[in-house]
């Protein structure tokens, strides 16, 4: 945990108990909520060449990232499965904030280390970075209100951001913003927050991930999928017209000449335990049929909502299940993929 964190009187779990809550969760209806994002963790590039070499490694157009906007982008490995995931922030010219899942920075930092060498640029750890996850039906309102500002001046489009004061805003949903900045600067906002809003389990953010089908990436499944299984050309997390980038043949030829055979889910489903990144699933007669990227608990007992990538022929014709035999229920994802994807184009 960030030792900023351990400053307040935030709890460092921020377990059901300890914050609180009546209930597992709170209100999801409730104005403002907030949770800080102790499972992310930012490699700050920067440099003469940041652009330029982090156009060259990740999946994602950095021509369409910039101060009002952030990317969903992978780093592949040379056959075209993710190493690392990442949202994409630029706070200012020549800086850019790579913030993924904080098990794989240290793998992700080496992977971009081991091509960076040959550029003007360097990367780090953000070690100084923390972020705060704030959702609910006001929080724009209540977000501008905080921070002095009209509320259309804050983006309300997935992806858009706003560079104020040294803090990134970034709207990743409906009512859903990622705060990132230098403890410092966070910290009077956060204080704010903490008279006017209502403290979160993390769970409950992940929840809200999952049922956006916001795909993620641990360090049980770094170099598990190639990025269209986790959907993430619906998020334009990959560019097939900007040019070479690690990965880029595997990935381009997918697209374009292969057939996708194991998209990513959402799901429900009831069990013992919270099913953790990369547990294996299969149907009665065959295993390895797919694996969970994300679950989180929905705030009823035993019940866990999951994002999963499943053979197609599978997961549409026969009964999933996880080790424990706990079936799966297959839920609507709030986008539709491309049904060229699935086609032989043979």
């Amino acid at each position: 945990m960030h030792s900023f964190w351990r400053t307040l009187a935030l709890p460092t779990q921020l377990s059901f108990e300890e914050v609180g809550i009546v209930g597992p969760f709170s209100d999801p209806a409730s104005d403002c909520l907030f949770t800080p994002l102790q499972h992310q963790q930012v490699i700050r590039v920067e440099g003469k060449d940041a652009f330029s070499f982090l156009q060259g490694q990740l999946s994602c157009d950095l021509r369409d990232i910039g101060t009002e906007m952030t990317r969903l982008g992978a780093h592949c490995n040379i056959k075209g499965h993710m190493l690392s995931l990442f949202r994409v922030i630029q706070p200012e010219e020549s800086v850019f904030w790579l913030r993924g899942s904080q098990d794989l920075s240290e793998k992700a930092l080496a992977q971009l280390k081991k091509y960076i060498i040959f550029s003007k640029a360097t990367a780090e750890i953000a070690s100084d970075l923390v972020g705060l996850g704030v959702q609910g039906k006001a929080t724009t309102a209540r977000l501008s209100q905080l921070a002095g500002l009209p509320a259309e001046s804050l983006p309300t489009q997935p992806g858009q951001s706003l560079q104020l004061e040294q803090i990134s805003f970034v709207c990743v949903g409906k009512q859903r913003y990622e705060l990132w900045a230098e403890a410092a600067a966070l910290k009077p906002l956060l204080t704010k927050l903490q008279a006017t809003a209502a403290v979160m389990p993390l769970q409950q953010w992940l929840l809200s991930d999952i049922q956006a089908g916001i795909p993620d990436l641990r360090q049980e499944t770094s170099e598990a999928f190639i990025p269209q299984m986790t959907n993430l050309q619906e998020f334009e997390g990959i560019s097939f017209r900007k040019g070479c980038y690690t990965g880029q043949e595997i990935i381009t030829r997918l697209q374009h000449r292969g057939q996708l055979k194991r998209p990513m889910y959402r799901a429900r489903v009831q069990s013992k335990t919270l099913p953790l990144p990369g547990t294996p699933l299969h149907c009665d007669d065959k295993d390895g049929i797919g694996q969970v990227v994300l679950a989180a608990e929905t705030g009823r007992a035993g019940e866990f909502e999951l994002l999963a990538v499943i053979l197609k022929a599978r997961a549409e014709t026969d009964t999933v299940l996880l080790p424990d035999q706990s079936p799966l229920q297959l839920l609507e994802l709030p986008y539709s993929l491309d049904a060229r994807l699935f086609e032989s184009k043979r």
